[in-house]
């Protein structure tokens, strides 16, 4: 009987250390993750993300077909989406003639076999700060994750002589990876934006607000050898404020990180509003 005992206190304590060794294992699961961008499928960017987060995690690419820099959060929704699928280095890879956000969409709905951990959006070639993040498809494909209460990620690396990003792949694999222990709020997704610097010279990171004062925009009016007027647009960097925000920050030498969130509601404003009577329409 003791024998008898003794064996099955034995095989009690093997079964739970199996199921805590299951447990773990589970808990050490490969992290899930798509990839997306606005700069093209072929860009610099995208590729040494690709290279980096595929160390930590299982990654998945939905990119659009060209360039579609300053589309903002814009859906392709009159043309049919041309998918074309390779895999490189063990990496699916999709092809898609479609805007960022239509391809992030795209690959949740129907091309993902599950639903991913992250939505990594960049490496963009340039800033996306202040108000100029409303144009940026970049964080609109970002954005279009946090609609699907998925943790998104956009990034960006300042624009430069020489533009290496190392630096913003490495500090992007170091965040998912405090952000997998530490989980963003659903409807919240993050701006970040490096500073074209080496390594060691940026100075740390801050979590900020972004700069809401207008873009600086021009519109030179030329005519062309036909004789139709035209407007060409050019636009100038804002230089820092006095506020810390996404844009001193930046242009101090720090690696910036932006909280945004997809519910636009001012809710101060509500009372007031509410309170106003429109015409009689009001009741």
């Amino acid at each position: 009987m003791r024998r008898t005992t003794f064996h099955l206190i034995v095989c009690s304590v093997i079964f739970l250390a199996l199921i805590g060794l299951g447990a773990s294992l589970s808990s050490q699961a490969p992290l899930k993750i798509l990839i997306s961008n606005d700069d093209g499928y072929d860009a610099p960017g995208l590729a040494a993300v690709v290279e980096q987060l595929s160390k930590i995690g299982t990654v998945i690419v939905a990119a659009s077909s060209q360039d579609a820099s300053g589309a903002s959060h814009s859906v392709t929704s009159m043309d049919p989406i041309l998918v074309t699928e390779e895999t490189k280095n063990g990496i699916k890879w999709y092809n898609i003639k479609a805007t960022p956000a239509t391809c992030v969409r795209l690959a949740l709905e129907n091309l993902l076999a599950e639903k991913p951990d992250f939505v990594i959006t960049g490496i963009n070639r340039g800033e996306n700060l202040g108000t100029v993040s409303f144009y940026s498809a970049t964080v609109g494909a970002a954005r279009e994750a946090a609609f699907k209460g998925i943790p998104a990620i956009a990034i960006n690396l300042a624009r430069g002589g020489k533009m290496d990003y190392g630096a913003a792949a490495e500090f992007i694999v170091d965040l998912v990876k405090t952000l997998k222990d530490k989980p963003l709020k659903p409807g919240t997704f993050l701006n970040v934006n490096v500073p074209n610097l080496p390594k060691d010279q940026i100075k740390g990171v801050l979590v900020v607000p972004q700069d809401l004062r207008a873009t600086i925009e021009f519109y030179e009016k030329r005519v062309n050898p036909s004789g139709q007027v035209y407007y060409w647009k050019s636009y100038k960097h804002l230089e820092p404020g006095a506020d810390k925000n996404d844009i001193w920050g930046l242009r101090n030498g720090y690696i910036t990180i932006a909280p945004f969130s997809i519910d636009q509601t001012n809710y101060q404003e509500i009372k007031t509003l509410d309170s106003l009577k429109i015409g009689g329409w009001k009741k």
